[in-house]
């Protein structure tokens, strides 16, 4: 079996600058079928910045128009995929961000669902716990947006 690097970008979309803001979350089925709420994120293309990435993903999968607010983790993972033996070790930067503008209703049909949920209940829904970590972050890194990064 060999090994390979993925890269991917996505974004924790609030709705307000705040810390308490909703969240917006996609869905889409797992491989399994059942319904897996999470970020919205997706791989880098030939020639992309992560950033890039993050904003062309975050604008396909939710509809909606956003503005970066500033960097929040990396979260780094392995996994197989069986029909190319390999074992990929993926690292998913995610980045602050806050609508503009767009609309859930024009997000592309790779996503099942698209909606804003209250903090609590984005932590219910979310599927996967390295991205619930991502939730406690929000409070620094608008923090530091307001000091005008210092």
């Amino acid at each position: 079996m060999r090994t390979a690097r993925a890269v991917s970008a996505g974004g924790v979309v609030l709705a307000e600058l705040r810390p308490d803001a909703p969240v917006a979350l996609v869905a889409h089925r797992s491989v399994r079928g059942s319904l897996q709420w999470t970020l919205p994120k997706g791989a880098r293309e030939e020639g992309e910045s992560v950033t890039q990435t993050a904003l062309r993903e975050v604008r396909e999968e939710t509809g909606l128009e956003v503005e970066l607010i500033g960097p929040l983790d990396t979260i780094d993972y392995w996994f197989v995929w069986a029909p190319e033996r390999t074992r990929y070790h993926k690292f998913v930067h995610y980045f602050l961000m806050h609508v503009v503008g767009g609309d859930f209703s024009e997000r592309d049909h790779e996503m099942e669902d698209a909606a804003w949920f209250e903090p609590a209940e984005a932590r219910r829904r979310m599927s996967f716990a390295n991205e619930r970590r991502l939730l406690d972050l929000i409070p620094d890194v608008l923090a530091v947006q307001n000091t005008g990064g210092s």
